[in-house]
C-alpha cells in the first residue's frame, strides 16, 4: 500500500468506529481486525501503518467526529505531511474542499471533560489519559517467579515496583513467546495487579471474583491463593467467562468454580456462598474511562445515562457482595474509572448503607479519594483505577 492509500484505508476503518461508537456497535480492535481478514494481501507493515493512524487520529478528535475523513482531517492539522497524501490519486484520499468540516480536538466530549473536572481530575491528568499504554506482565508464581524467568525472555524488560510484575514495550506479541504459551506469564496492566493486592487473598480462604470476566484478576487470586481454598469466578457473560477454563488450564489453576449468572438474579446462582466468603473482589462493570489509554474510542461511546445505569448497577453489585460476606470477611471494590460517580461516591454510600466498614488499604500507589485510593496514568503509570476495602463486622 503507498502512504496515501494507508491513510484512505485508516478512513474507511474510522467511518466503521464512528458509527459503531453511536449504535454500541463493535469495538474498535475488532473492527481493524475484521477490516484487514477482508483484506489479506495487506502485508504486517501496511497493518501497522494503518492501525496508528487510527488510533492516532480518534486520539486527536475530542467529541464524536461526523466521519473517518474529518477524524483523519484533524489528525493531518497536527501531521501537515498528511494533509499532502489527500491529493485524489488511485486509493489516496481526494484532495481537500474548501471549507470541509473537520472534527473538534479536546481530551473527550464537553459534558466528560466537566464531568471528569468535577471528579478532581485536571487538564493533565485527563490528556494522560490519551496516552500509548505501556504492556505490563504478571510472573504467575503458580509456576515461576520473577528472578528465575528473566532470563527466559527474549527482549529486555522494566521491573516494576510489584514483586511479580514487569513492563516491555507496547505492541511486542507475547503471546508467541514460550513462557506465554507455558502459563508462566500473564498480560495484566500494572493497575490491576495492585488491585489484587488490595483484595489480599491468602491460601485456603473462600473467595468470590463476583465480576470475573475472562479472568485476568481471577487468575492473580488464584496466584495468591496458591491454588488452595475455594475461589468462585462469576459473571453474566457466558463468552468471557468460557475464556476462563483455556486460561485457567493454561495457568496451571485448579481452585476456580466458574459460576454464570443470570443478570438481575444473580443472588440466585449465589445462594449457596451467601455468608460464607472470607473475600469478595467487586470488579464492577463500569465507564472504562481509566482505559482510555488503550481503548480511546470508549468516549464517544458514553452517555449520561449509560454513566447512571452502571453507578446503580455498582452500587446493587456492591449490596449482593456484603451479602455473600461472614463476618469478618472483606470486600474489595474496583472500577477503572475516575469518575466519583464510579469511585468515592460509591464507597461513600456503601459505608453510610451497609453492614460494612471501611478498611485502610495499604498500596505502593495511588492517592486517596474520598474512603479510597485512585491509580491514573500520570500520576503512577497505570490505567486509571478507583479501589476502596470494607470490612464485615
Amino acid at each position: 500500500m503507498t502512504p496515501a492509500a494507508r491513510v484512505q484505508a485508516a478512513i474507511d476503518l474510522l467511518d466503521r468506529i464512528v458509527d459503531a461508537a453511536s449504535t454500541r456497535g463493535a469495538p474498535a480492535d475488532r473492527l481493524i481486525a475484521g477490516y484487514f481478514r477482508e483484506r489479506r494481501y495487506a502485508g504486517g507493515g501496511d497493518r501497522r501503518a494503518v492501525r496508528e493512524l487510527v488510533f492516532a487520529a480518534i486520539r486527536a478528535c475530542g467529541p464524536r467526529p461526523e466521519s473517518g475523513r474529518a477524524a483523519m482531517l484533524r489528525l493531518a492539522q497536527l501531521r501537515p505531511d498528511l494533509l499532502a497524501l489527500f491529493d485524489g490519486s488511485p486509493h489516496a484520499p481526494a484532495p481537500r474542499m474548501p471549507d470541509e468540516p473537520v472534527a473538534a480536538g479536546g481530551t473527550a466530549p464537553p459534558w466528560l471533560v466537566e464531568r471528569l473536572a468535577r471528579s478532581g481530575v485536571g487538564e493533565a491528568e485527563q490528556e494522560a489519559l490519551l496516552g500509548r499504554a505501556p504492556l505490563d506482565l504478571r510472573v504467575n508464581t503458580l509456576k515461576s517467579d520473577r528472578d528465575a524467568l528473566l532470563p527466559l525472555l527474549p527482549v529486555p524488560v522494566e521491573l516494576l515496583p510489584l514483586p511479580q510484575a514487569l513492563r516491555v514495550e507496547s505492541g511486542i506479541n507475547v503471546t508467541q513467546w514460550a513462557a506465554y504459551r507455558d502459563g508462566l506469564i500473564e498480560v495484566q496492566d500494572l493497575g490491576s495487579q495492585i488491585a489484587c493486592l488490595a483484595a489480599a487473598a491468602r491460601p485456603g480462604m473462600t473467595v468470590i471474583d463476583l465480576c470475573a470476566g475472562a479472568g485476568g484478576k481471577t487468575l492473580a487470586l488464584a496466584a495468591a491463593m496458591e491454588n488452595t481454598g475455594s475461589l468462585v469466578a462469576s459473571d453474566t457473560d457466558r463468552r468471557r467467562l468460557g475464556e476462563l477454563r483455556a486460561r485457567a488450564e493454561r495457568a496451571g489453576v485448579s481452585c476456580v468454580a466458574p459460576v454464570l449468572l443470570d443478570p438481575g438474579r444473580e443472588d440466585e446462582a449465589l445462594a449457596p456462598w451467601r455468608g460464607r466468603a472470607d473475600l469478595v473482589l467487586v470488579d464492577a462493570p463500569c465507564s472504562g474511562t481509566g482505559t482510555w489509554r488503550r481503548n480511546p474510542e470508549l468516549r464517544w461511546r458514553l452517555t449520561p445515562a449509560e454513566l447512571s445505569r452502571l453507578a446503580a448497577l455498582q452500587t446493587r453489585l456492591i449490596g449482593l457482595g456484603a451479602e455473600l460476606l461472614r463476618p469478618g470477611g472483606r470486600l474489595v471494590f474496583v472500577t477503572c474509572s475516575l469518575f466519583d460517580e464510579e469511585g468515592a461516591d460509591q464507597a461513600a454510600k456503601a459505608a453510610d448503607r451497609l453492614p460494612l466498614h471501611p478498611a485502610a488499604l495499604a498500596l505502593p500507589f495511588g492517592h486517596a479519594r474520598g474512603r479510597g485510593v485512585r491509580l491514573s496514568p500520570l500520576r503512577d503509570g497505570t490505567d486509571g483505577f478507583f479501589i476502596a476495602g470494607f470490612e464485615k463486622p
